[in-house]
């Protein structure tokens, strides 16, 4: 008798998983660095390292569900009411859930491409379709954005820096867009990396969103806090937005130990702002010494910078993995590279010194 299987949904026979970025092989002399991912090139300060130790102790019971403490403690940290906070299994968890309040047949999905792979896959999976608008000089085009929007349009990914480009748009241009959205589309501002932003130009979100009733501005410890193992983000937003959100979250999603790891960074922040400012000086000196090459390298605002290396970029991405460095390609359009350790940066800019670019 031949077997017969289940049937599942037909987007799940055209559906691509994200792939998480790839651990570095190991290079001459052993050497090896991850610049694919956009970690922090620094490990937990010893208070939280203490805290997570503690938490850990308590495992053997659910952690609160509601994640009450950490949410006061970025209410108090961004002067918002608590009920305009929520908390996820990092921001991507947290875009699932803001899809999974509006995914519905019919329902539309507007962001730039290139931007966050995970919003095509999100939408699909939410039962949305996906318009896609092309960036322009690697930069979020808002007009033709707001162009895009339709009747059917349900909510807006404006990633700000642009994850994997790094470029941003500024308070003028999102204030200008916001005016054109329909009232009834969320958007959604993805400020994952916005610790990074020297740009005074750009907004903070978690300002901006108190005059616009349907913007919701999503962050996350992954980065600048040095915590993506843990995996925790949060979402500040009027309360509407955010109770909705609330109602999609899988229980007890934000683990104990993330919870507890998250407050103790708010209580070090200053502390942890100071690498901050390491790894954009060092995103600096990469950027400048990749241009003084004559590498195409757009202005960034992120913990990475972007190549647009084109037909090169399968190429190039080999050239690194010879030399024990992991880089993230995206088909022929370019490549990510993650700032890391000064050794780190280093590896990667002697290759790309070394490499017989073609144009």
């Amino acid at each position: 008798m031949s077997a017969q299987y289940p049937r599942f949904r037909p987007v799940l026979d055209r559906f691509a998983p994200y792939k998480p970025g790839k651990t570095p092989p190991s290079g001459p002399g052993g050497q090896s660095f991850k610049l694919s991912s956009n970690e922090s090139p620094y490990g937990p300060l010893p208070s939280v390292v203490k805290v997570i130790t503690e938490a850990a102790a308590g495992i053997n019971r659910y952690p609160d569900d509601g994640s009450a403490a950490l949410i006061e403690a970025i209410a108090a940290r961004f002067g918002v009411p608590p009920l305009h906070v929520a908390v996820g299994c990092g921001a991507v968890g947290l875009t699932q859930q803001l899809l999974e309040t509006v995914g519905e047949p019919e329902a539309e999905v507007v962001y730039a491409w290139r931007s966050f792979e995970v919003y095509p896959a999100m939408a699909d999976l939410a039962g949305a379709t996906s318009v896609r608008v092309p960036l322009r000089d690697a930069t979020h085009e808002l007009p033709a954005m707001a162009d895009a929007i339709s009747d059917r349009t349900r909510l807006v990914f404006v990633c700000n820096p642009n994850n994997p480009t790094g470029t941003v748009v500024h308070r003028a241009e999102i204030e200008d867009f916001l005016a054109r959205v329909p009232g009834d589309c969320l958007v959604v501002l993805d400020e994952a990396y916005h610790e990074y932003v020297r740009d005074p130009g750009v907004p903070d979100g978690t300002s901006l969103y108190r005059d616009w009733p349907n913007l919701a501005v999503l962050r996350s410890f992954s980065k600048a806090y040095g915590l993506a193992g843990l995996r925790v983000g949060y979402l500040i937003a009027h309360e509407p937005v955010v109770a909705a959100v609330r109602k999609t979250k899988l229980p007890f999603t934000v683990n104990a130990l993330a919870q507890a790891a998250a407050i103790a960074s708010l209580e070090a922040e200053p502390e942890l702002l100071e690498r901050v400012d390491s790894v954009v000086a060092e995103r600096e000196r990469v950027r400048g010494e990749l241009l003084a090459q004559g590498w195409n390298v757009p202005p960034t605002e992120a913990n990475f910078v972007w190549l647009a290396t084109g037909e090169d970029t399968a190429d190039f991405t080999a050239a690194c993995a010879r030399a024990g460095i992991a880089v993230r390609p995206y088909a022929e359009d370019g490549i990510r590279v993650s700032i890391g350790s000064q050794e780190a940066n280093d590896a990667l800019l002697g290759v790309a010194k070394a490499y017989p670019r073609r144009h």
